[in-house]
């Protein structure tokens, strides 16, 4: 869809860029697409994306010009758009982002989803007398997976089938940890647990976070107590990093991305210490990049979990691992 600026009149420095539509016009000769340029214009107007075509001939402030040229500077510097936005959708939240984590992307969207399934299946399974069921989503980063789980994975609507609907009712049938080994990351996690309280404080009050590596920045009172743990560790070789878009690898933390030299070793440690934290029967959902699906599913089937099996991503890529610790 195109502006109702014509190109002559962007071209033109004498024209004024005073209304939002003359603004997206401006921008959108220096950004990749003018989908870019609403955004940023979007946001630095406070209007809602959807509402901004309606606005076009409402008028902008001085102000409001330079804060948008700026953003697109930016952008065109190469700086990732969800960070020269600060916020950004991921599914039902609406997470600050910035250099401190990485950027939530779609594939994460979906793990987010296979791990609600678990949730399902783990809350038809679990005695309810014997407390709320626990996940953990490990290397939280800006806690999106977390913040999904604690706000989707409890009440009537994460039942799943009619058998267990009426037990998931409950504001405190699920607790979730979070945890990182960043104090800058955890930090902006923080963030975006009060973000999130504001509009859902019994979601915000099921999350914990944890500062540490991995497993080691729980409790030991959970040691054989996780029902669910979830992760999306860094799984990026030395190798492939080198490679990577200069977007990611320039702006986006290294220590999310890269574990070492095969990219396996965060997988790896992950899917032989969660066996001893998981209670029977309890899940582990890990991302991982769809050339380690063979590999990631050896691994787990050697270390002993059951019901071992490959999710794909929204391209139909294996994307994410799913595995059950035997014994329920």
């Amino acid at each position: 869809m195109t502006t109702a600026v014509s190109d002559d009149a962007v071209s033109d420095d004498t024209v004024p860029v005073d209304t939002v539509g003359r603004l997206v016009a401006a921008l959108s000769t220096r950004l990749p697409s003018e989908s870019e340029a609403r955004w940023i214009v979007a946001e630095v107007a406070d209007i809602a994306p959807r509402d901004l075509l309606s606005a076009f001939g409402a008028p902008v402030s001085e102000a409001t010009v330079g804060a948008a040229r700026a953003m697109a500077e930016r952008r065109v510097a190469g700086e990732p758009l969800q960070y020269v936005l600060g916020s950004w959708s991921f599914r039902r939240l609406e997470v600050t982002v910035d250099p401190r984590a990485l950027v939530p992307r779609p594939e994460t969207e979906q793990v987010v989803g296979v791990a609600l399934e678990e949730l399902r299946r783990l809350r038809c399974e679990t005695d309810r007398g014997a407390g709320p069921v626990v996940a953990v989503d490990l290397g939280t980063g800006s806690g999106v997976i977390a913040l999904s789980l604690a706000l989707e994975g409890s009440g009537p609507e994460a039942g799943g089938s009619q058998m267990c609907t009426a037990i998931a009712t409950s504001e405190t049938d699920i607790e979730v940890w979070a945890t990182d080994s960043s104090p800058p990351a955890l930090e902006l996690a923080r963030v975006n647990l009060s973000r999130l309280a504001g509009p859902h404080p019994a979601a915000a009050a099921r999350i914990r976070l944890a500062e540490g590596s991995w497993f080691d920045a729980l409790p030991r009172r959970l040691v054989d107590r996780l029902h669910l743990v979830v992760s999306n560790p860094p799984y990026v070789s030395a190798a492939e990093w080198s490679a990577l878009d200069p977007e990611v690898r320039e702006h986006e933390p290294r220590s999310a991305l890269v574990p070492g030299e095969t990219g396996l070793e965060a997988l790896a440690e992950l899917i032989v210490e969660a066996r001893r934290w998981l209670v029977p029967g309890g899940g582990l959902v890990l991302e991982l990049a769809p050339h380690q699906s063979a590999s990631v599913t050896a691994m787990a089937e050697k270390a002993g979990y059951l019901d071992v099996g490959l999710r794909p991503d929204l391209g139909g890529r294996a994307r994410v691992l799913v595995a059950r610790w035997p014994g329920a």
